[in-house]
């Protein structure tokens, strides 16, 4: 069992309502049910609309290949466009694989006990202690002084404005901005971010990190949340850093779809939180125990986390699935213990 960790707790403390860390899903719910795990059929694998990018189609080829390599089993790859597709299918057990956000994972959870956390990013020292990634409120470059206070960027004045959110259940796209904006303006009912008219002039959702990004980069909206890692094939740093408030990214030359349109673009973050990373999960009830300790014990080997399909090199023009910040970056072992930030933050 994984210790939940005090330094990240400790992070998580200060940068979110003094509570917690979180992940990414939106939409209705059904009752969660799936029978008992078959040895002899077929394992699927979903994904969230951010990973099923065709950014990303060589990493969930390189997947699929690897758990087929350790199970023998055909394995298919479940793309999507909604993030509830994604929650529901691995809650159901018609996916036995997901990788969610710590927020997903949690309703995934909560709709069926059966869903459980195996492995998630490590920090640059291979270990959970930092094992976190950016969530950003982001504005067009060419307004970002209108977000200063003493020379410093601020939130402040956000206020009144048009924002775009990635989905009520993403953790990095919602969860943890709206915490960042209910702490600073000490806001008692938080659904006032969520509609027009009350503290945003507009809300709007992109439907994934990526789809937010682009409301903001064509002028759609004042403000936008999306995290680093799920724009890094399409943004590059021109001034700063991916770590640094502040920072200017503009559109890649050779961005694909759908930023192909806004190449040269440009966007600052005026705030950037920490989030904890996260998981790989499995049915425990669709996929056999066998099968759950093999896939396991693959994602967490040294072997997996060596493979530049899956893991991209250090600033790497062309990142993959997981971005490596060093070469002891892979993937540990978590349990549900560890997501007790988020649990918190979530509310269950």
């Amino acid at each position: 069992m994984v210790k939940l960790n005090k330094s990240l707790v400790g992070l998580s403390l200060i940068s979110v309502l003094g509570l917690g860390l979180a992940g990414c899903a939106s939409g209705t719910s059904t009752k969660a049910g799936s029978k008992s795990a078959d040895k002899s059929k077929a394992i699927t694998v979903v994904f969230y609309p951010n990973e099923s990018a065709k950014s990303f189609a060589g990493s969930r080829d390189a997947l699929k290949k690897s758990v087929e390599k350790v199970t023998g089993k055909t394995v298919k790859v479940q793309t999507t466009t909604d993030y509830n597709v994604a929650i529901q299918a691995i809650a159901s057990g018609k996916a036995q694989l997901a990788y969610m956000g710590a927020n997903g994972y949690i309703q995934a959870h909560k709709l069926s006990k059966d869903v459980k956390p195996f492995a998630a990013q490590s920090d640059a020292d291979g270990t959970l202690k930092k094992a976190t990634y950016n969530s950003y409120l982001m504005v067009q470059q060419k307004d970002a002084d209108k977000y200063k206070a003493d020379g410093k960027f601020s939130i402040k004045d956000i206020k009144g404005k048009k924002i775009s959110y990635v989905s009520n259940s993403s953790t990095s796209g919602f969860l943890v901005p709206t915490a960042k904006i209910t702490n600073e303006f000490k806001i008692k009912d938080k659904d006032d971010l969520t509609q027009n008219g009350k503290f945003f002039s507009k809300v709007l959702y992109g439907g994934s990190h990526q789809g937010s990004a682009v409301n903001l980069l064509k002028g759609d909206v004042d403000v936008a949340a999306f995290d680093d890692g799920d724009l890094m094939p399409y943004l590059k740093v021109t001034d700063g850093s991916w770590d640094k408030v502040g920072s200017t990214f503009a559109v890649k030359d050779d961005a694909e779809a759908p930023f192909n349109d806004l190449k040269g673009k440009k966007v600052v973050n005026i705030a950037m939180m920490p989030v904890q990373q996260g998981p790989w999960v499995y049915n425990t009830k669709s996929l056999s125990k066998d099968d759950q300790d093999k896939i396991a014990k693959e994602f967490t080997s040294k072997e997996f986390a060596q493979n530049k399909e899956i893991f991209s090199e250090k600033d790497s023009k062309t990142p993959k699935l997981f971005p490596k910040k060093s070469e002891k970056t892979q993937l540990v072992s978590v349990d549900d213990n560890w997501y007790a930030p988020t649990h918190k933050l979530v509310g269950y």
